[in-house]
């Protein structure tokens, strides 16, 4: 008896929609149930320790199959949200066992909203690893990794684009260090990258104030002129201040804003 209702997700109403982690696609009911399921527990709508509601009362809410209704909670198992034991149910699992490295995990989790907390943790993770990434393109990168992001920093240059174009093209820019690295582990992380974009470009941008849209570029470039030279510890520093300007201008936003409420 699987419907085909519509089941709508909560969204930040200004969240900006990069192309691979939240554009606007037609998700299947599976896809649907599990993001509002994952998004309840997040919320600690379903708390850990607590069982989720029976099949049963799942079924009838979402008005699908018990095939379909297993299927999500297979789902949510593999993403770390639940674990089912017989006699026992579906019990939530702590915090420490969600995957929040996984797409779909991260996509629910900016849709929430981006909060403070939420941001730091982002940006500790990119500090982490971006920067080692970009090292190893300084070491391992090829003459057509440095033509593309050569075209990709010019791309960020250009004047007239909107908060998503330039996330999109700095997106991108992020990928390809991530490529370049040579270790496919660095690329993997894309989702992190993308949820802090994200999360950044939201609520301020760049391409919001000339000087400040210069600065980005200029910063990025930099890490562009250590890659080419092969300049291990210079491409890890430049990457480093180009995740914190993003950082304090977020910071420097969010302040803002508080102050005039």
């Amino acid at each position: 008896m699987e419907s085909t209702q519509t089941i709508i997700l909560p969204m930040t109403r200004n969240v900006a929609r990069l192309s691979r982690l939240a554009v606007e696609r037609t998700l299947s009911s599976h896809d649907q149930i599990a993001a509002v399921l994952g998004t309840e527990i997040l919320k600690g709508i379903h708390r850990p320790g607590a069982n989720m509601p029976p099949e049963p009362e799942l079924i009838e809410r979402f008005q699908v199959s018990r095939t379909v209704m297993r299927e999500v909670m297979k789902t949510l198992t593999a993403k770390g949200f639940v674990a089912s034991k017989t006699r026992i149910g579906t019990r939530v699992l702590d915090p420490g066992n969600w995957n929040y490295f996984d797409a779909d995990v991260l996509a629910w989790r900016v849709r929430m909203g981006l909060d403070d907390e939420f941001r730091q943790r982002l940006t500790e993770v990119r500090r982490a690893i971006e920067p080692v990434a970009a090292g190893l393109a300084a070491r391992r990168r090829t003459e057509a990794d440095v033509v593309t992001l050569r075209d990709t920093v010019a791309l960020m240059g250009r004047s007239g684009h909107t908060r998503q174009s330039f996330a999109e093209a700095d997106l991108d820019f992020h990928l390809t260090i991530g490529t370049a690295s040579g270790n496919p582990l660095m690329r993997s992380m894309a989702g992190v990258i993308e949820a802090a974009l994200v999360a950044s470009f939201s609520q301020s941008s760049p391409v919001d104030d000339w000087s400040d849209h210069e600065r980005t570029v200029n910063t990025h470039a930099a890490i562009v002129d250590a890659i080419e030279a092969r300049d291990e510890q210079a491409a890890a520093t430049a990457m480093l201040e180009a995740i914190d300007i993003g950082y304090r201008r977020i910071n420097d936003s969010t302040k803002k804003s508080r102050a005039k409420g």
